[in-house]
């Protein structure tokens, strides 16, 4: 193991041993210094924020970008202290479910249900539940860190879940598993590396994945948006019903009807956002200079 491969991992499992309440204060704290020292994460908030939400009065979009940053950073300890702690005590953190019926739709029918679960609040644990409810499947890219790997993996397959490879095995896995009834979980709000299209993203293009689009098409399951938002005592785990649009065969309009998904889903808790993500990086016409650093 390299030695930075070796440090990561031990901090990863130091983190981890400790009780989920004392991750989150560890992510505030480490969140804090990083609005304070104005990290890169802050800057990007800020420029994605003023694209997405160009209308809002600059010093709440200033205060919801750093809202954010800091959020980002108790996910992150959070995740840690979930993928080291037995599923008994993790879901002692859920502190309530909404519109769970949605769910038992694709099961009443055999169809079965296509989760997308964007980067808002916590997904590990809103992963974790859905696992523990019946067979499910999720794409699973190893970190750049090899040492991580089985961390994260053990972690996320606490449940149940099986962790399928992203490329086209893990997609052949999934429609296997949809056309089986089970769940299939998805992260749609990142430019994918299995085709995509350009679709607008608060009225912005932004390239889009189609994979969910394909998997819809191909096995006419149901589709359901959820987030474990972020609460007082815990997490609110948060089923949001699709667009009719999503269902459609035409691409173009599956694909706007999926990021208003995600729009929907950031509503609930913008503050709850991974904002940092580079999400218009790419553009129609070629790579954009929005992110690039001013001299």
């Amino acid at each position: 193991m390299d030695i930075k491969g070796y440090l990561a991992a031990g901090v990863l499992k130091l983190v981890g041993r400790l009780p989920l309440k004392w991750a989150q204060r560890l992510g505030r704290c480490a969140g804090g210094l990083a609005v304070l020292f104005r990290t890169e994460g802050l800057r990007l908030s800020r420029i994605n924020l003023q694209l997405c939400y160009p209308a809002m009065d600059a010093g709440k979009r200033e205060q919801l970008a750093r809202d954010s940053v800091v959020s980002t950073a108790i996910a992150g300890c959070e995740m840690a202290s979930l993928w080291r702690h037995p599923w008994a005590t993790n879901e002692n953190a859920i502190v309530g479910v909404r519109n769970l019926q949605l769910l038992s739709q694709g099961e009443e029918d055999g169809r079965g249900t296509l989760m997308l679960m964007p980067h808002t609040g916590n997904w590990e644990i809103f992963g974790l539940f859905l696992a523990s409810l019946g067979p499910s499947m999720a794409l699973y890219a190893p970190p750049k860190i090899a040492a991580l790997d089985p961390i994260i993996r053990t972690g996320r397959e606490e449940t149940g879940a099986r962790m399928v490879p992203t490329n086209i095995h893990g997609v052949r896995a999934l429609l296997k598993c949809l056309k089986a009834g089970h769940v299939a979980m998805v992260l749609p709000d990142q430019e994918p590396d299995m085709g995509g299209d350009f679709a607008p993203f608060f009225g912005r293009p932004a390239l889009t994945m189609t994979l969910a689009h394909n998997l819809l098409k191909r096995t006419q399951c149901h589709c359901v948006f959820g987030f474990g938002k972020r609460v007082k005592g815990g997490f609110e785990l948060v089923f949001l019903p699709a667009e009719k649009a999503i269902y459609s065969d035409e691409q173009k309009v599956s694909l706007a009807a999926m990021n208003r998904g995600v729009e929907a889903c950031i509503a609930t808790a913008p503050e709850q956002y991974q904002w940092e993500y580079k999400r218009f990086r790419k553009q129609p016409q070629g790579k954009s200079t929005i992110y690039r650093k001013k001299k």
